[in-house]
């Protein structure tokens, strides 16, 4: 799940080169602000065809969040 999550996140971040893993955080480390949050899950979410409800979004905070939460709700 980490491995379609990267290539979603390098897109969205337009940084091909950053090595994205789990730990990373999703406010500093990869920069984005809380709007860009929300638009990077509803990326994630017409990709994987998922829904993640808004309320869940607050949770998450790294990387490895997001990977546990669809990992859960997907498979």
């Amino acid at each position: 799940m980490l491995d379609k999550l990267q290539k979603i996140f390098r897109v969205y971040t337009d940084n091909k080169e950053v090595n994205i893993t789990g730990d990373m955080v999703l406010l500093t480390d990869l920069g984005l602000n809380s709007y860009e949050l929300v638009e990077l899950i509803c990326e994630i979410e017409e990709q994987l065809n998922i829904v993640i409800p808004d309320r869940i979004i607050g949770e998450f905070k790294t990387v490895q969040n997001v990977v546990d939460y669809i990992s859960v709700y997907k498979y």
